[in-house]
């Protein structure tokens, strides 16, 4: 991968890695914007296949963070960072997550980690001990696990998809698919439950799986292909990005896509496109799981609870709003990033202008 190119191509300010001998630490940190303001994202712990993986997914993630942040109208920019673990499974420990706070706290601020996939309020609080710029802890830092956030934030979502088809919003008589059953999608799956809708789920994790069908009365489907053949009203991705490509797109038989996971679409103009050529409404993954995000971003921006709540509810406009553009676009993937740089430009805009000298006086 040359990485500066690929920097350059999507615009990222920053990526750092670090490596810390004494605690087996291997990260990466991946600035993509701070036009509207420091770039906050979560911290995934993972086990990738190889390095480049790893780069490929940070920088994907960062970008992806920006226009969340836009989309949400927060005054925050764009950021990821990537534990590289040695294989899959490793615990966290107390002394690994010391190490990462150091590594965010050397940015000074640019950058504020929070959680993500394999970290929890108990790692985030560990980081918090070497690092003022955490969110997500519970003793040492604040803000909690936003996941209840983002299960609502994409239900509130899935309500727009439901409006624009012109369809009642009411999801007793609707069959979703709910891929992945940890933090956010069991929470979804709850919510959508709860409403009345019949919800079929997949994970890899078994026991996650059994979880969701025993409390929640959720049938459970045998893999993650057999869920995607599955006809369905709505399917929501809830697990890692990447899983909709052209050969998954081919196969589905549902009328929406609506998840809490972050790049769902492998490669997003093309396969953007794709669905909406096949008639598949697409929910833009970084408006419909922005809950967790505002959740968190709201605090350390210092809103209130009920402004806070009243941005999570919003997405449901907002869904709606990039929806109607899509009508001008090819997909709705490119009305949602089309909607979200409009947000970045006008701010950018804004600092150059008070950048720009006054002229020298004339003798």
């Amino acid at each position: 991968m040359h990485i500066l190119e690929s920097m350059v191509q999507h615009g990222h300010e920053r990526i750092s890695f670090t490596n810390d001998p004494a605690t087996g630490l291997r990260a990466i940190i991946a600035i993509h914007s701070t036009v509207l303001g420091n770039a906050l994202g979560g911290t995934r712990r993972f086990h990738y296949g190889n390095e480049n993986d790893a780069i490929f997914d940070v920088l994907r993630l960062s970008e992806g963070m920006t226009y969340k942040a836009a989309a949400a109208d927060l005054a925050l920019g764009g950021g990821k960072s990537v534990i590289l673990l040695n294989k899959q499974g490793e615990q966290p420990t107390e002394a690994q997550g010391r190490a990462m706070g150091r590594f965010v706290e050397s940015h000074g601020g640019s950058y504020i980690a929070a959680e993500d996939v394999g970290v929890s309020p108990q790692f985030c609080d560990w980081m918090a001990q070497e690092c003022r710029h955490i969110m997500g802890g519970e003793a040492v830092s604040h803000g909690g696990d936003p996941s209840p956030w983002t299960a609502l934030g994409c239900f509130n979502s899935m309500k727009a998809c439901l409006r624009h088809l012109g369809r009642k919003v009411d999801f007793s008589n609707l069959s979703v698919g709910v891929q992945g059953c940890g933090a956010t999608g069991y929470k979804l799956a709850k919510l959508l439950r709860s409403a009345g809708a019949a919800v079929m789920v997949t994970d890899v994790h078994v026991p996650t799986m059994k979880r969701a069908v025993e409390e929640l009365g959720c049938v459970a489907i045998g893999n993650d292909r057999n869920l995607f053949h599955e006809k369905l009203d709505i399917l929501a991705p809830c697990a890692m990005g990447g899983v909709l490509d052209h050969a998954t797109i081919s196969n589905l038989r549902c009328e929406v896509i609506c998840g809490t996971a972050n790049n769902q679409l492998m490669n997003p103009h093309t396969d953007g496109a794709l669905l909406k050529k096949r008639g598949i409404l697409y929910s833009p993954d970084f408006i419909a799981n922005a809950g967790g995000l505002i959740r968190l971003g709201g605090l350390h921006l210092g809103m209130t609870e009920a402004t806070i709540d009243q941005k999570v509810a919003a997405i449901e406009e907002t869904t709606l709003a990039v929806m109607r553009e899509s009508a001008h676009c090819e997909s709705v993937s490119d009305a949602a990033i089309a909607y979200a740089k409009r947000r970045i430009d006008a701010a950018r805009k804004v600092k150059e202008a008070h950048l720009v000298p006054t002229a020298a006086p004339t003798a």
